[in-house]
């Protein structure tokens, strides 16, 4: 599943929690664990104490005559993860968690969460700030209202506002004698001052040719051949999401945690091709890839980075049309385009071009998950051998199955942050251990392993859950029908350009039956060497139908609060499916090759369409991994493959039918008729 980040729906970054994120946790909301009335106020010693930087920064509020100030938790590109110079939001308030925003006034500051960091605020912020345990523009309107005279001006970053969320502290201002102010020059950059962490500087390069499904000047070639058809006959595509100029240019860095992007925009014509970003950065070699010395339709012109509004600006003074995808598009971009001007789809078409990928770039993507597949069957097998000892946290098995995977070739790290989570941590969102914080792996308990990998040929995500002693009745009812809900959507064929949306069901149906249900989404898309949630594929209402070559995760799940989690996570191809009558019909290919926990499924709960389908899905990982392990002499390793990928047979029948049978039999030889 990979863990979700707000900034994964980019559209919505204030108004809900990602839909594929994990269920939240019951109401966390107790006592404040600060108490801010004694003098001095009782703080846990992990505060930051934040009266120094507030102060400067509502200095700097006065000079700009605002009476508050929104800071957000995201950077100029939407990213789900973000870098440390972007971490402003922490850094003002001392709150770490991956969501919230925080406002500032002359007299007030809050921040507002959601229950997955209700604890950690409390325990990080010192008394300066309010914490709101909600979430949203209208709470922090509301907040606002009460707070700022009528008059009073609220001052934003664009480069921090979706469009969507502009609109939406916009609209609900209005009417109010308060209003928005655009202000460019971040103010808590200015207080951060020399503190504020470096942007990376590490080299920005091309893929080798083997690792890419087109070369950038057929990609180019084809967004120009959709502008050229575009009803509205855009003159130029913007493209801001980072792995847009990534993915066209076939290039990579590592300025963000997990995904190897670096900061940059593309301004495309159809006779020109704009690139901002730190030119400093491209060595010779790739700015000759590139053509950058050249001034053609197809030579890349590397222009500053934080020119992009100013030229931007400057080139919507002409008769144009510049075609943007509105999700990934911030306000500070946006403002400066007149209306007009404006060609607005949901998504660039790049975003929806990448989606799909080609022969080339399905086969590379498959590669991926073989060699993943090593790597988390030799964690497995290592963590059989351990964990009766007594000897692994939750911590320790994170970190060793991410150097496992460092270890398989092509590798570039880990896609997101692994998820290790033993008995009851598995029931909490967005759980991840830390070397201070973490629980012994117990074979008592119930195991939930999130984890993935960025390697040069493609994007990996699987979640696996494991028990190594003797599981309840219940957990192995609830793991089996999360399975059933895994091959029910996996083997489901369904007519071509269905939404998602509309057979997402499918994975829920075995829980639904018994009253159980899981409060995530079912999967989302990935990428070649990209993001680990790449939109806008995935089974959610705002994304797109699906078509054959996207990829998906399939990741059904239950959870039992304060007890344990289940999540069985694949990745799937989305192929033509062979029908009875002639007709475009589409079904998946799983691509992921680590089998199931034996010891946790429930045979007698598998239709005999279930057993043959996991029978298949055995017999193809024992093709498809079995070679690797023994090319590389992993022996024991291969062992266990062969015996975990053992076909299951459906339970003899129980007392009462072998009884009946018993009866039948008896009948029969004693010459009796029935």
């Amino acid at each position: 599943m990979a863990r979700a980040h707000w900034g994964c729906c980019p559209w919505l970054v204030l108004l809900c929690a990602c839909a594929w994120g994990h269920p939240k946790p019951a109401d966390l909301g107790g006592q404040d664990v600060r108490n801010c009335s004694t003098n001095p106020p009782y703080l846990p010693v992990t505060v930051v104490n934040t009266t120094v930087s507030l102060t400067a920064l509502r200095q700097q509020m006065q000079t700009q005559n605002l009476s508050a100030y929104i800071i957000p938790d995201t950077d100029a590109h939407m990213n789900e993860y973000i870098g440390q110079h972007d971490e402003r939001r922490a850094w003002i308030t001392g709150f770490t968690g991956s969501a919230g925003t925080a406002v500032v006034t002359m007299k007030k500051a809050a921040v507002w969460t959601d229950s997955r960091y209700w604890t950690q605020a409390e325990r990080q912020m010192d008394c300066n700030w309010e914490l709101h345990k909600e979430v949203g523009t209208t709470p922090i309107v509301t907040w606002l209202l009460t707070e700022i005279p009528a008059g009073g001006c609220v001052g934003f970053d664009p480069f921090l506002l979706s469009i969507d969320t502009w609109e939406s502290y916009n609209l609900a201002l209005q009417g109010s004698n308060r209003q928005l102010v655009s202000i460019t020059t971040n103010l808590v950059d200015l207080v951060w001052g020399s503190e504020r962490p470096p942007v990376p500087n590490q080299p920005i390069y091309a893929l080798q040719e083997a690792f890419t499904g087109s070369t950038w000047q057929e990609k180019v070639s084809g967004v120009r051949s959709q502008m050229q058809k575009h009803q509205k006959a855009p003159t130029a595509v913007l493209l801001s999401a980072l792995e847009e100029t990534a993915w066209l240019f076939n290039l990579r860095a590592s300025d963000i945690p997990y995904n190897p992007f670096f900061y940059s925009y593309t301004l495309l014509t159809v006779s020109s091709i704009r690139l901002f970003a730190n030119k400093s950065r491209f060595s010779s070699e790739t700015l000759s890839y590139l053509n950058s010395s050249c001034t053609g339709p197809m030579c890349v012109q590397i222009e500053d980075y934080s020119q992009v509004r100013d030229s931007i600006q400057a080139y919507a003074l002409g008769d144009v049309r510049i075609w943007i995808g509105t999700s990934y598009t911030m306000y500070g971009i946006y403002e400066v385009i007149p209306k007009e001007k404006l060609v607005t789809d949901t998504y660039s078409p790049v975003m929806m071009t990448k989606a799909v990928k080609n022969s080339k770039e399905q086969a590379l993507l498959k590669a991926s998950h073989v060699r993943d597949a090593v790597a988390v069957i030799r964690y497995l097998v290592w963590l059989e051998k351990n964990v009766p000892k007594g000897t692994v946290d939750e911590f320790s098995g994170a970190e060793l199955v991410d150097k496992f995977r460092g270890e398989e070739q092509f590798s570039s790290g880990p896609s997101f942050e692994t998820i290790s989570a033993s008995g009851l941590n598995a029931a909490l969102a967005h759980y991840s251990p830390t070397k201070e914080l973490n629980r012994k792996l117990s074979s008592d308990e119930m195991y939930l392993l999130d984890s993935g990998g960025q390697y040069w040929d493609g994007t990996t995500d699987i979640t696996r859950t494991v028990h190594w002693g003797t599981p309840s009745a219940f957990q192995k009812e609830a793991y089996t029908r999360v399975l059933i809900g895994n091959i029910d959507l996996s083997r489901l064929i369904f007519p071509a350009a269905t939404s998602g949306r509309m057979v997402e069901a499918f994975a829920r149906r075995a829980l639904w039956d018994a009253g159980l249900n899981y409060g995530h989404g079912t999967g989302h898309g990935i990428g070649n060497f990209l993001c680990v949630h790449e939109w806008p594929v995935g089974f959610q209402s705002n994304n797109i139908a699906m078509a054959k070559g996207m990829f998906t995760s399939i990741e059904p799940g239950y959870y039992k609060d304060g007890e344990f989690g289940i999540r069985l996570e694949d990745v799937a191809l989305v192929v033509e499916a062979k029908t009875k009558y002639p007709g475009s019909y589409l079904t998946f290919e799983v691509v992921s090759f680590v089998p199931y926990d034996r010891n946790l499924i429930d045979v007698s709960l598998l239709s005999p369409e279930h057993l043959q389908y996991l029978n298949r899905y055995y017999q193809t990982i024992r093709e498809k991994v079995g070679p690797e392990l023994q090319r590389r002499q992993l022996l024991e390793e291969f062992k266990w493959l062969q015996q975990h990928t053992e076909p299951l047979a459906a339970r003899a029948p129980d007392t009462a039918s072998w009884a009946s049978v018993l009866v039948v039999s008896t009948l029969a030889i004693l010459g009796w008729s029935l």
